[in-house]
């Protein structure tokens, strides 16, 4: 795993000024890990923006926020991620994830700073049967993948796009957390094993985000956690890990969801991290390793 530049980019050597880093959505479970690992260098100073403080849709508000800032880097990680919401919120799900990026575009472009926009596996439409590329053609089949792509779309050539799957952590909710409130239970646990992709977790995401933010490396990324699986095999490991009855999970197909789910899931969104290994970057670690890590910390 590659750790944070010494002295990040932005920065003369001796020099004692501190790269400025904003993070939105910095208190989501992606925006927490990011501000944990960044308050680990002593050449960055960190700010985080979040709906309490500064709303991305507000043109004016944002823009008054960055002049306050006046960051070198921003790492755009708020969004509208209630998938099944989307679709009946279609203009939330845009206002927020393609005119707010916008907004933060613009913003951005007063003091040229270098954007990272995180974005999703949702974007395929999941008919690839083998690792989807960064340059491979999108053809998103929700809203929220519809806007999410819209987002990225916003982006100048010089910014980061990452696309990454399955967010899990210790902070906020996600699948991890939904399996270790059911752990005690009795009942039959169902989960489909036709859907593929891979765990993504938000303590090595935040490092790796870190690492092409700061070097200010332009293109798309596609970052996760190695080794695909399926919601089903990832739901036995997680109760396996925490002492669960693994008996307790079958597995179903996505026809079989009841009530079926009112988005589109892609059936195959494993990401090929081909930029990462091309231009000589780590990988993040294999998901069993670190799936272990947040359990024990949540237990």
């Amino acid at each position: 795993m590659h750790l944070l530049p010494k002295i990040p980019l932005g920065i003369e050597p001796g020099s004692s000024r501190k790269l400025k880093v904003v993070v939105t959505g910095s208190k989501g479970q992606l925006g927490t890990d990011l501000l944990l690992a960044l308050d680990k260098s002593s050449h960055v100073e960190t700010v985080g923006f979040d709906l309490h403080n500064v709303d991305i849709t507000n043109r004016a508000s944002l823009i008054e926020a960055f002049d306050a800032v006046r960051p070198d880097v921003v790492i755009h990680t708020a969004a509208y991620t209630a998938v099944d919401k989307a679709e009946s919120e279609i203009d939330l799900a845009y206002k927020i994830n393609a005119v707010g990026t916008r907004n933060i575009v613009e913003a951005s472009s007063r003091y040229g700073s270098h954007l990272v926009y995180i974005s999703t596996d949702y974007v395929f439409d999941g008919t690839s049967n083998v690792p989807y590329l960064e340059w491979d053609a999108t053809n998103p089949q929700s809203v929220y993948g519809k806007s999410k792509l819209a987002g990225e779309m916003e982006l100048r050539p010089t910014d980061t796009v990452v696309r990454t799957s399955w967010v899990c952590g210790q902070y906020g909710s996600n699948m991890v957390k939904t399996v270790l409130s059911l752990k005690d239970g009795v009942n039959e646990l169902k989960f489909v094993n036709d859907q593929h992709g891979c765990p993504s977790f938000t303590s090595d995401l935040a490092v790796k985000l870190i690492e092409v933010g700061l070097n200010k490396l332009p293109g798309r990324f596609h970052i996760t956690n190695q080794g695909p699986t399926n919601w089903y095999e990832f739901v036995k490991e997680i109760l396996r890990l925490a002492g669960g009855d693994v008996s307790r999970v079958k597995a179903i197909s996505t026809e079989e969801l009841n009530p079926p789910r009112p988005a589109a899931r892609p059936k195959y969104s494993v990401l090929d991290n081909c930029a990462l290994r091309l231009m000589g970057l780590g990988p993040m670690p294999d998901w069993h390793d670190t799936l272990g890590k947040v359990i024990r910390n949540l237990v």
